[in-house]
Order: structure tokens, then C-alpha cells, then sequence
């Protein structure tokens, strides 16, 4: 585990009615079974911008047409050891059909009246209700 914090990009693309695309993550030794946002690290020798272009196509098959920086978000290890990640929130435009890679097995829309009907990890849940204007 590193003992320095990891940069990582969350990716909200909310459609008409406001309703934000999660993913249902499969394949990865992190919360697997869980739901979290598109997303992920920031690589050595990559820009933010460029890491939402490619973790967006990798996981999703979206292209991001248009991206706008919301928010960061401090992520604080849960326990000793774990990682600890500042995430930088964009919502993106996009352009294409979701098809999910081998890191996720289901995707949905999430809304405030039923986000907590899924298990969001990452703090993901606490971003959500800040972009959706609720007080944290």
C-alpha cells in the first residue's frame, strides 16, 4: 500500500431526467459486488483530463464529449493500511451506448429518491448528494 494519497477522476453523466450512471463493480480486489461511479486512478504521465477520456472508454465504451470539474473529494483511509485517494468529480457529456468491460457486471441510473438502494462505495454516495445540491 502506498503512504501517499492517489489521485483518481469520478465521472458523473446524468441523463434527462437527472439520473446518474453507476457501475456494479465485478473482477477487482476493491468493493467488489459494490456500486461506485465511473472512474478510476490517475496513471504516472497522465493528465486528469486524460484519465476521464480512457477510464470512460475502458469501462463504459462512452466517449466524453464535453467535461466541467465539479469538486474534490479528500477519501480517507477506512482503516489502517487501506488507501487514501483525493477524487476529482467531473460531469461529462457523452456520446455512445454503454457496453461494460470485465471491471463491472451491471450498470444503472441512480437517482436521490433511490440511491440508497445501492451499496455506493468510495464515498461516492456523499458526491452524489453534494451534485445533487443536498447539504453534506
Amino acid at each position: 500500500m502506498t503512504s501517499y494519497p492517489i489521485p483518481v477522476v469520478r465521472l458523473i453523466i446524468a441523463d434527462s431526467n437527472n439520473k446518474v450512471l453507476i457501475l456494479k463493480r465485478s473482477n477487482t480486489e476493491f468493493s467488489g459486488g459494490d456500486w461506485c461511479l465511473p472512474g478510476g486512478k490517475v496513471e504516472y504521465g497522465q493528465t486528469v483530463e486524460q484519465a476521464l477520456s480512457l477510464e470512460l472508454l475502458e469501462e463504459t465504451s462512452l466517449i466524453c464529449a464535453q467535461s466541467t470539474f465539479l469538486f474534490f473529494q479528500d477519501s480517507l483511509p477506512m482503516e489502517s493500511g487501506s488507501m487514501h485517494c483525493i477524487n476529482f468529480y467531473f460531469k461529462c457529456i457523452v456520446k455512445g451506448s454503454v457496453k461494460l468491460n470485465e471491471e463491472s457486471v451491471e450498470f444503472a441510473w441512480v437517482s436521490q429518491e433511490n440511491l440508497d438502494n445501492f451499496n455506493l462505495v468510495f464515498r461516492n454516495d456523499l458526491a452524489l448528494l453534494r451534485y445533487w445540491g443536498k447539504v453534506i
